[in-house]
């Protein structure tokens, strides 16, 4: 027997990833678990073990945008946690592995693109201020916005959104477990009046 869902639950509506989810019950130890394997991307190992990075700390060249993404994402994915957490224990969403992934895609994105602006203006504003005219100021501006705005910003979306659905996965599927189904009282079973 396979561990997807049946012809009879997909004919019902009953999609993957739509059952009802709780806390594990040791969340204490499933938090971490998640956060951390959220964070640490297959891809990002494979590409660091294949082209080992030439810069790895913060210097006049910069540091390899792969540790970078390590580093933002073992911020990231706990503090997405901790929100997720706050809004599942006040109101109860998301309540599916679903909710989860999708919740995880959009604040992947929005932080990459965030993150890539501010790059962005950051590098504008050092071009510009080591320019010697308002000519060649102008001119690194345009550079600058070219390299890291149009062309960088949809690398850091692909980017920032694999890396959220890794994460997003990890978290529904490691900090979450199913939830069992309630119990409706019988009359008169329970004691009810």
């Amino acid at each position: 027997m396979s561990g997807g869902p049946s012809a009879a639950a997909l004919a019902r509506g009953e999609l993957p990833g739509r059952t009802p989810i709780m806390w594990r019950r040791n969340r204490s130890t499933a938090v971490p678990l998640a956060c951390l394997a959220g964070a640490l991307w297959p891809p990002l190992f494979v590409s660091l073990a294949i082209l080992p990075p030439t810069r790895w700390l913060p210097h006049a060249g910069g540091v390899d945008w792969r540790i970078l993404a390590i580093v933002v994402a073992l911020i990231a994915v706990p503090v997405g946690v901790r929100i997720l957490g706050r809004e599942h224990d006040k109101t109860g969403k998301p309540a599916t592995r679903l909710g989860v992934v999708w919740r995880f895609l959009v604040m992947g994105g929005v932080l990459a693109a965030g993150l890539q602006l501010l790059i962005a203006t950051v590098m504008i504003l050092m071009n510009a201020v080591a320019s010697q005219s308002i000519g060649n100021a102008l001119g690194s501006i345009e550079t600058t916005v070219l390299i890291y705005g149009v062309a960088g910003l949809p690398f850091a979306l692909l980017v920032g959104i694999s890396h959220a659905l890794w994460a997003g996965l990890c978290v529904a599927f490691i900090a979450f477990e199913k939830r069992p189904p309630a119990v409706r009282p019988r009359m008169g079973v329970l004691g009810e009046g």
